[in-house]
């Protein structure tokens, strides 16, 4: 049956009639919905795993048990699993495993824009890299035959476009591989040194298998056109290319991202006149030509930062511009902003007002950075903020202690702040740490995680207790506030930066765009009474504006909160 399906779904697909059993995911944008869509598919157990490394490591075992497996990460995520992943290259697999990773060029939802084909390079380890939602599908399939029939897990690299984007895809009927039988085998699956070593050869043999496979490979094909100019590209420049130059050039589409193959590019590159490489970040397909001794033309006109759009390829090499809009075009401005009634807002700021040095984290409470609360110091990655505070602590000390705090969300906190909150209590940092309880993994749509009590289907789970997990970690002082209560988390903050001893507040309040959250009736101003200070426009509420001179509430956004209320001297909100 043919349907417009989206890019991530197209993988879920795939997934299913392949037969995969078993998926453990980390939600990450632009991967979660891979896992989403695969939740809801029969016979297929899923799962959100607390972070990346356990994700594959889960995958792993499931493959190892002899069923094929999968786990998804965006690009980012994938540095937090690279411990495993190196290694499981060496040990190869049992039944079919493949690792989703998804790409985000124009770091639509991401603190950096790393290029993930490096990985696959340096872990020696398959890439397929889809151009379309057909081609999910197709290649999350045949992953799982390249990893089986070569023993190594297979990475399927998605990329926003690509993963967002809808095209036609034909679906077909479950295939249900036999479980293979587990035999021990401490050779191949006990990565001591003595048998590592044994394994190194056994993976450079298999790379050079897989670039054999790769020059003749229908995921790699030449599309001849125009022979004045010949244009590698892979992924979503592919359709870029092809928009805008047609058939008035020749193409060689890579869908196997590493290894890259050679006859096969040495071949196409003799049949045109000049040779062209269009791809996004960095100059991987150039770089491998290059080491070929062909003259090649890419990075040297297209940049290395940023999404690729129609428009882009047709400035830089040549082409139609188009009229209409096209990817990468203005748009008006639209500042990123917490939601109204987001529980995250009182406690920024509180922190602003006490001028605390907040160092932050990854979750949709990185937006306490934006103005006007401007309450947030760094962010590096998931977890950072907490091992981050003790370094700061230790090197400034005192005077940094009574001032300086660090803030993680509730399912950060669960996939990497652990660690670090241990870190503390062992080597007696006086930190104080703020876990923001929005019970929920917000920023990527409202997955459950560890300290909600539900699984991914929603079924009753295991609920982790904060308070008594931090204390169980070493913290005497240990204490929860709601931040819709100002003067509350105003008297917290202040007696725990005050405290000669590290501790937690746990910011508790459920995420106000939750289902089931019973908002109060939205505020009004009494314009007789508004003076016009201004007072409540320092949290940021979207649902706050000033007409007039006065404060106006939007009844459309306003949820009845009531920390707008606590800001107003003359009591002007009823």
């Amino acid at each position: 049956m043919k349907q417009l399906m989206l890019g991530n779904a197209a993988v879920a697909r795939g997934l299913y009639e392949a037969g995969c059993c078993v998926i453990s995911s980390y939600p990450g944008t632009p991967s979660t919905e891979i896992t989403e869509e695969a939740v809801k598919l029969p016979e297929i157990y899923c799962e959100w795993a607390p972070n990346e490394k356990v994700a594959m490591e889960v995958a792993f075992g499931a493959c190892l048990a002899g069923k094929r497996s999968f786990c998804a990460m965006k690009h980012v995520g994938l540095n937090v699993a690279a411990d495993p992943l190196y290694t499981m290259s060496y040990t190869g697999v049992n039944a079919g495993m493949v690792i989703g990773v998804a790409d985000d060029p124009g770091m639509h939802s991401s603190q950096n824009e790393q290029d993930s084909r490096h990985h696959a390079i340096a872990a020696k380890v398959p890439m397929l890299e889809p151009a379309d939602s057909a081609e999910a599908l197709a290649f999350a399939k045949l992953a799982y035959e390249l990893s089986e029939q070569f023993d190594t897990p297979v990475l399927l690299k998605m990329c926003t476009r690509v993963a967002h984007s809808q095209s036609v895809v034909e679906t077909s009927d479950r295939i249900e591989p036999e479980m293979r039988p587990y035999e021990k085998n401490i050779q191949k699956y006990v990565m001591m040194p003595a048998n590592a070593i044994k394994r190194h050869p056994f993976v450079e043999e298999r790379t050079r298998k897989l670039q054999e496979w790769a020059e003749t490979a229908p995921v790699n094909r030449v599309e001849m056109g125009g022979t004045k100019t010949g244009i590698i590209t892979s992924s979503t420049s592919y359709q870029y290319v092809k928009e805008v130059f047609g058939d008035s050039v020749s193409v060689l589409k890579l869908g196997m991202a590493n290894p890259l193959p050679v006859r096969l590019i040495k071949d196409f590159a003799g049949k045109v006149e000049r040779l062209v490489v269009v791809e996004e970040m960095d100059p991987i397909i150039e770089n491998h030509c290059k080491a070929l001794g062909l003259a090649v033309s890419g990075k040297d006109v297209l940049p290395m930062e940023g999404e690729f759009s129609q428009n882009l390829i047709a400035e830089k090499l040549g082409g139609e511009v188009h009229t209409g809009r096209t990817i990468g075009d203005p748009i008006p401005n639209r500042p990123p902003v917490m939601c109204a009634g987001c529980p995250h807002r009182g406690l920024f700021y509180t922190l602003s007002k006490n001028k605390c040095t907040v160092l932050g984290d990854i979750g949709c409470y990185t937006l306490g950075a934006v103005a006007p609360l401007s309450a947030m110091d760094m962010t590096l990655c998931m977890g950072a903020s907490i091992s981050a505070i003790h370094g700061f602590n230790k090197a400034r000390g005192a005077e940094a202690e009574s001032r300086t705090v660090a803030v993680i969300g509730d399912s950060t906190f669960m996939h990497s702040g652990m660690t670090g909150l241990s870190n503390i209590a062992y080597n007696r940092s006086n930190s104080t740490v703020i876990i923001l309880d929005n019970s929920i993994t917000g920023m990527t749509g409202h997955q459950q995680n560890p300290t909600t009590g539900y699984t991914i289907k929603g079924d009753p789970a295991g609920k982790i207790d904060l308070e008594a997990l931090c204390r169980a970690m070493g913290f005497n002082r240990v204490r929860v506030v709601d931040p819709y209560d100002l003067k509350a988390t105003d008297t917290a903050v202040r007696e725990e930066l005050a405290a000669d001893e590290p501790s937690v507040i746990i910011s508790r309040r459920p995420c106000a765009l939750l289902k089931y959250v019973k908002h109060s009736a939205p505020l009004a101003v009494d314009t007789a009474k508004c003076v016009g200070c201004k007072n409540c426009m320092k949290i940021g509420c979207p649902a706050i504006s000033i007409k007039e001179g006065k404060a106006h509430v939007d009844a459309t956004l306003c949820v009845g909160c009531g920390v707008c209320e606590q800001l107003c001297g003359v009591k002007a909100f009823a």
